[in-house]
């Protein structure tokens, strides 16, 4: 019985998980919601925007239409001026799963599990930096 019930938990978890991902916004949804502002740039700029691409020069509308709205946010301030970085990272859930055997004064026993969970680990997938508005800086980082 116990078992049904974590088998039920792991299921409702990984449920979870999947309508969070299905959930997220992409460059088209993102991209409509802003359409006349979208029509107004460049195809180059439209093509890189609908990749989820952004190039030095752009703005931070151009930006949040590619990538969404940043994970953070820092301010860094040099004798050259101040620049703003914006963050963009992802949260991996992991699955694992276990079977162990075992014996035991001529008994026998075998079990597994099903464990789900994203755990505090987030990659950067993009830092994006911004002097006087503008992108002077687009760094991506690998899947």
């Amino acid at each position: 019985m116990r078992a049904c019930k974590m088998f039920h938990l792991a299921l409702a978890i990984a449920l979870a998980v999947f309508l969070t991902l299905a959930c997220a916004s992409t460059p088209d949804s993102r991209i409509s919601k802003e359409q006349p502002l979208f029509d107004s740039y460049s195809e180059d700029v439209q093509s890189n925007l609908r990749m989820g691409k952004v190039a030095v020069g752009y703005d931070e509308d151009m930006v949040r239409m590619a990538l969404g709205k940043p994970d953070e946010t820092s301010v860094e301030t040099t004798d050259a001026g101040e620049t703003i970085m914006w963050g963009y990272t992802r949260s991996r859930p992991g699955i694992s799963v276990g079977l162990g055997a075992g014996s035991f004064g001529g008994s026998t026993g075998v079990g597994g599990g099903v464990s789900m969970g994203s755990g505090p680990k987030r990659d950067y997938t993009a830092i994006i930096e911004f002097r006087e508005g503008k992108v002077t800086s687009a760094r991506y980082f690998d899947s």
